[in-house]
């Protein structure tokens, strides 16, 4: 018989509370994933527990995966909803790990955004330079199982269901994708959260 996976109830400011202590219990430059659908809403909770680092004394930012996609012309090769290129050529993962984690860690600066996804531009951004002890939040769908290398990572975990009360209509060719990739991933994170119905999570925490 498997073992039991035990949630403990939280609300959403105790969540805060969870993953800020996280994030302090690593000294030096801290990345951290939220891995989370869009309708997940994960740069609220981002937000909140950046807010929350910066009164801890903490240097914190905010990554937005959304502002690391790939250019259009490579997001709708096979059409402007097909699952497979939301999981394989949406975002540019690749250049997240070389412009923010890497970067962030080996070159003292990181670069905020690359792609602006309205206008299918560049982003025209300039690097900002790594503060002592900065925490770098990224937060968007799909980041972990990606073998990205984080210090801290955070799963906002919804069913079939829930994704498809909280995601738009016109997204919701993307729940496929989005379950397709969760059950693949392998290493738990070291917050699981049942995020189902946010103002009320429950939340699994690893030693």
């Amino acid at each position: 018989m498997g073992v039991m996976t035990m949630f403990t109830p939280t609300s959403p400011e105790g969540l805060v509370t969870l993953v800020t202590r996280r994030c302090l219990d690593v000294d030096g430059t801290v990345l951290v994933a939220i891995d989370a659908p869009d309708g997940a809403k994960p740069v609220t909770l981002a937000d909140a527990v950046c807010a929350a680092l910066r009164e801890c004394g903490r240097p914190c930012d905010v990554v937005w995966l959304h502002d690391y996609v790939r250019p259009a012309s490579l997001r709708f090769e096979h059409g402007r909803d097909d699952e497979l290129s939301y999981r394989m050529l949406w975002f540019d993962y690749e250049a997240l790990e070389r412009e923010v984690l890497r970067s962030a860690r080996t070159d003292g600066a990181w670069l905020p955004r690359l792609w602006d996804e309205a206008t299918d531009r560049s982003a025209r951004c300039t690097r900002v330079p790594t503060a002592p002890r900065q925490v770098l939040l990224v937060t968007g769908p799909m980041l972990l199982g990606r073998g990205l290398d984080f210090d801290v990572t955070v799963a906002l975990q919804m069913s079939d269901g829930a994704l498809r009360r909280h995601t738009p209509a016109d997204e919701l060719w993307t729940v496929p994708a989005l379950t397709r990739h969760a059950s693949g991933v392998v290493d738990p994170p070291d917050l699981q959260v049942r995020y189902d119905h946010p103002p009320k999570p429950a939340v699994q925490v690893l030693p």
